[in-house]
Formats: structure tokens, C-alpha cells, sequence
């Protein structure tokens, strides 16, 4: 079971050319509380002006419904690029309450229905794919790119070089260029976190 659609506050975000689709995996859907990604999700209205749509999984039902309902239904909100994954895992695979799925079987689950999409995640997850792995997961499921950090989450949390990265995308849509603008402004954050790109 889904939590309903969080979409923080923006004027006119239907009319909103640009902005963020959250999922975060938690514990129990059913329990009502606000995480620190959603804390940041605001900032990121506030400062930048992006909005967002947040929501929480807790099975691979879940995860899968949510982004079936966003890929097939949801018309008003169809120029968004960023899919934001907030899910531990290691780094092959995403972990939702204690089961684990490689990417392999996220891949078959959204054949070729995430085109043109980047799936950036979070460093909750180490996101670590040798180049068969990439090829195969961008080939299935027609993603643009799929990007994250090489490090684990060790106290240090990538949302403020996610936040910064998102926001590049607002400014310019070419991945090239967004991915050489982060690491010269934010060289040693990328560094720290191996922030990596997948395509």
C-alpha cells in the first residue's frame, strides 16, 4: 500500500517544466512520520525552486506501482528527467526491508519503460556496476543514465551534492555538461562521495 503523493509547495507546479521524482524505501508505508529526504525535498523547492513528488515504498510492489502509476498515469507531471531513489543496497542490488534485488531484476521489471529517465540514487545504496551490468540495465529499461556514489553512507550524506546536481539540471539539460559543472564546483564533495555516471 502507497502513501498518496506528497508534492511540496510551488506555485503553478503543475506548469512546472522541471522537477524531482522521490522514492524512498522505508519500514511500514503506514507509519506517517517526515524523513530527512523530505526535509531536503523542501530546501530544494525553496532554494532552487524545483519541485517534487515524494513517495515511500516498502516492498518491490511497491517501488514497482509507484513508478508504473508516475511512467503510465501521471500526464500533468510528464517532463520530469530525474527519477531520485532513496534505497540502501550494495552494488548491484537494492535492499527493501531485508530482501535484496539485483538491478538486473529492476531492469526486467521496467522494460523499456524508462526512457530518456536518470535514475540518480542516493548514497544510502552504493551504486558500483562493471560495464556489462550498465549497458545491460540502460539497454532494458532505456534509461538515459543511471548515476550515484561509489562510497558508503559513513555518516556524510550525498543530499547536498544531490541537491546541487539536480539543480544544474534545472539550468542546463545536458548531462555532459551538468556531470563536468558538479565536479569542478564541487570537486572535493565528489570526490569524497565517488560520485559516478553510468551511460
Amino acid at each position: 500500500m502507497l502513501n498518496k503523493n506528497t508534492q511540496l509547495p510551488q506555485p503553478n507546479a503543475i506548469d512546472a517544466d522541471y522537477f524531482i521524482y522521490c522514492l524512498e524505501a522505508v519500514n511500514d508505508v503506514e507509519t506517517h512520520t517526515i524523513t530527512a529526504v523530505q526535509k531536503d525535498l523542501t530546501e530544494l523547492t525553496m532554494q532552487f525552486g524545483i519541485t517534487s513528488i515524494y513517495k515511500t515504498c516498502d516492498t518491490i510492489e511497491g517501488l514497482e506501482a509507484s513508478l508504473t502509476t508516475l511512467l503510465s498515469d501521471d500526464h500533468n507531471f510528464k517532463d520530469y528527467e530525474i527519477i531520485y531513489l532513496i534505497i540502501k543496497g550494495e552494488a548491484n542490488n537494492i535492499c527493501i526491508n531485508d530482501y535484496c534485488y539485483s538491478l538486473q531484476e529492476i531492469a526486467e521489471l521496467f522494460e523499456g519503460r524508462l526512457q530518456g529517465k536518470i535514475l540518480h540514487f542516493s548514497n544510502a545504496k552504493v551504486l558500483d556496476l562493471d560495464a556489462d551490468e550498465a549497458q545491460y540495465f540502460l539497454d532494458i529499461t532505456g534509461a538515459k543514465a543511471v548515476s550515484g556514489y561509489g562510497k558508503p553512507f559513513n555518516s556524510i550524506t550525498s543530499s547536498q551534492l544531490d541537491k546541487a546536481f539536480f539543480n544544474l539540471f534545472k539550468e542546463d539539460d545536458n548531462m555532459f555538461d551538468v556531470v563536468e559543472e558538479l565536479h569542478q564546483k564541487y570537486y572535493s564533495a565528489c570526490k569524497l562521495l565517488d560520485f559516478r555516471l553510468y551511460y
